[in-house]
This record gives C-alpha cells, sequence and structure tokens, in this order.
C-alpha cells in the first residue's frame, strides 16, 4: 500500500531558500501604518457626513467672521488680532468637529463595520492611530484655513495697525482640533454616537455655564473663578488675545494633557474590549 505525497510546505513571496518550496507569485508585504491611513482616508472622504460637517463648519465660522469684520471699525483692531471675527464662528463650528470626530469611529460600530475593519487590520491599535492621525490633520488644515480666511478679509477690510495674528491662526487651530482628537477619543471609549456627543457637549458647556451658581459662597467661588479661567469658550477666546492680555498657553496646555489621558484610555479600552 502505497502512502500519499507529503504535501510541499508552503514559502510566502520572497523566501526561496526552503528546497522544494512554494514561492507564491503574488507578492506579501506586511501591514503598517501606511495602509491604515490609506484605508481611514478613504473611509473618511467617501462618506457624505464629512463633507457635510466641514461644509457647515467652513460656512459657520468664514461666514459669522466675515458678517461681524464688515460690521466692526478700525479702531476695534488696535489691541486684538485680524482674525478675531473668527472666533465667534468658531464658538458654533467647534460643535461640528466635535460631532464629526464622534461619528469617524461610533458610526463603524453602529454599522457593524468595525468588525469587517478589524478582521482585515488585526492590530486595533494601528487602526485607531490612522484615524487619530488623519482626523487632526483634516481638522487643523479645516480650521486654520477658515481663520486665515477671516483675517485676510478683516485686513482688507481695515486700516493695519500692525498687531500680529499668525500665531492666532495656528493657536486657535490646534486648540480646536486637540477638543476633536478627545471627541474622537470619548467615542471610541463609548461606541455610541448620541452618548459621546452629548458627553462631550456637557463638558464644553457645562464648564461655562455652572460658575453662575457657584459664586454664592465662598466654599465654591474658587472652583467658580477656575472654571471660568478654563473652560472651553474662555480657553479659546484666549487663544485670540481675548480677557486679560495673559495668552492661552496654560489653557492650550491643559487641553493638551486631557487629549492624552483621553487618548491613552480610547487604547486601553479598544484592545480589552470584544468588538
Amino acid at each position: 500500500m502505497s502512502t500519499p505525497p507529503q504535501q510541499q510546505p508552503y514559502a510566502p513571496h520572497g523566501q526561496r531558500g526552503a528546497p522544494g518550496g512554494y514561492t507564491s507569485p503574488i507578492p506579501v508585504t506586511p501591514a503598517n501604518l501606511r495602509h491604515a491611513l490609506a484605508s481611514e482616508w478613504t473611509k473618511i472622504r467617501s462618506v457624505r457626513s464629512t463633507v457635510w460637517t466641514l461644509g457647515v463648519f467652513f460656512v459657520l465660522v468664514v461666514g459669522i467672521g466675515m458678517g461681524m469684520a464688515a460690521l466692526s471699525s478700525d479702531a476695534e483692531y488696535d489691541r486684538v488680532p485680524y482674525t478675531l471675527p473668527a472666533f465667534l464662528g468658531l464658538v458654533l463650528g467647534q460643535i461640528c468637529l466635535i460631532a464629526l470626530g464622534v461619528l469617524i469611529v461610533t458610526s463603524e460600530y453602529g454599522t457593524g463595520l468595525i468588525r469587517t475593519t478589524f478582521t482585515a487590520a488585526p492590530q486595533r491599535h494601528r487602526v485607531l492611530t490612522a484615524k487619530f492621525l488623519l482626523f487632526f490633520v483634516i481638522s487643523f488644515v479645516a480650521t486654520a484655513f477658515s481663520i486665515t480666511v477671516v483675517g485676510l478679509f478683516t485686513s482688507t477690510l481695515h486700516a493695519d495697525t500692525g498687531e500680529p495674528w499668525g500665531s492666532t491662526v495656528l493657536s486657535g487651530a490646534l486648540y480646536v482640533s486637540l477638543l476633536g482628537v478627545v471627541s474622537l477619543a470619548v467615542g471610541s471609549m463609548l461606541r455610541h454616537s448620541a452618548g459621546a456627543i452629548t458627553t462631550m457637549l456637557g463638558a464644553v458647556l457645562v464648564p461655562a455655564v455652572l460658575p453662575a451658581f457657584l459664586t454664592g459662597t465662598d466654599f465654591t467661588r474658587p472652583l467658580a473663578e477656575k472654571l471660568v479661567e478654563y473652560n472651553a469658550p474662555t480657553s479659546l477666546a484666549k487663544q485670540f488675545g481675548l480677557g486679560d492680555g495673559s495668552g492661552g498657553a496654560p489653557q492650550l496646555l491643559l487641553l493638551v494633557g486631557i487629549t492624552v489621558v483621553a487618548v491613552a484610555g480610547a487604547f486601553l479600552l479598544l484592545e480589552r474590549r470584544d468588538v
């Protein structure tokens, strides 16, 4: 009785040293972050919510900014930058980026596409890293472009006072973009669109309203003063030179710390929980 022939061992493409091994004609390229970025970019740009959300964001920031610039006078820009009208639009426009950051990750959980994503890319941390990087770049470019458009429009309407405004473009765009990254991290942790958006809106709006109820007693007044100084609208205003003129570096550093904690929590829960 003859024994069945032994199967030849399989050798991936490029491994030709095994005697009698099979060499696949199809190149096998190990997956890396570049592939994850390409995949996430395809998903982000191919959905309508991205186009609509960024479109509404641009209309709010640029539209409100140009309107306020047209209604203001030259004397109002004696000590503030020409990008100041963009701040008023960003107060509302940042909600668009908060929602977009949440939807980038929660929409996949809602439709079940996340199972396909993690099956194709078992390295979950690589997928989430690609989402964070792409969204930060998109939100930063969109915000910086909108602020710049408002600044250029304002400078053409009013006499040049020499007040520099390039740094406000960077700091304002960085603050809003980091807030969006926090939203993406919260969406990854909660995996629920409505819950994550509500959580982020509460984190942005409640600290701005709460001080009105905490100034009545000496015990809660210090907390109220800190909330007034570090809430999101005030922190964003300081990036544009409003307030006491101290700058918004402490507020920006606080948001950087919050972003690091939120992103770390998103990665930790991603590896510990099932899909």
